[in-house]
């Protein structure tokens, strides 16, 4: 049986997150059955996208929205500060400010 190499936390996740670094080219399997091939190197700890997310849209770990995508993520793509901003603490949005990034984010 071969090691597993990514841990879903949650049904509702579309993120994964890497129990080995990852490469790109390698296929990988979460426990629900779910196989995607990795796109970019992933460290140990960070997280895949299992799924597409679109920029906008809220990205899922522990069965919670942790963030918005700034970026289109295709799945087996490295989900990361560069293309993902957290909407926890923002003293700005709760203020009634737009996000930097996201997609209230001012063109």
């Amino acid at each position: 049986m071969a090691a597993q190499r990514i841990h879903l936390l949650h049904p509702a996740d579309n993120v994964a997150t890497a129990l080995t670094p990852l490469e790109p080219g390698m296929v990988v399997a979460a426990p629900d059955g779910r196989r995607v091939e990795v796109r970019s190197a992933i460290p140990f700890g960070h997280k895949l996208a299992l799924v597409p997310i679109a920029r906008g849209a809220p990205v899922v770990k522990y069965g919670e929205v942790i963030g918005l995508a700034i970026a289109d993520i295709a799945p087996g793509e490295h989900v990361h500060v560069h293309n993902v901003e957290s909407q926890r603490g923002r003293g700005d949005l709760a203020a009634g400010g737009v996000a930097s990034h996201g997609p209230q984010a001012a063109s």
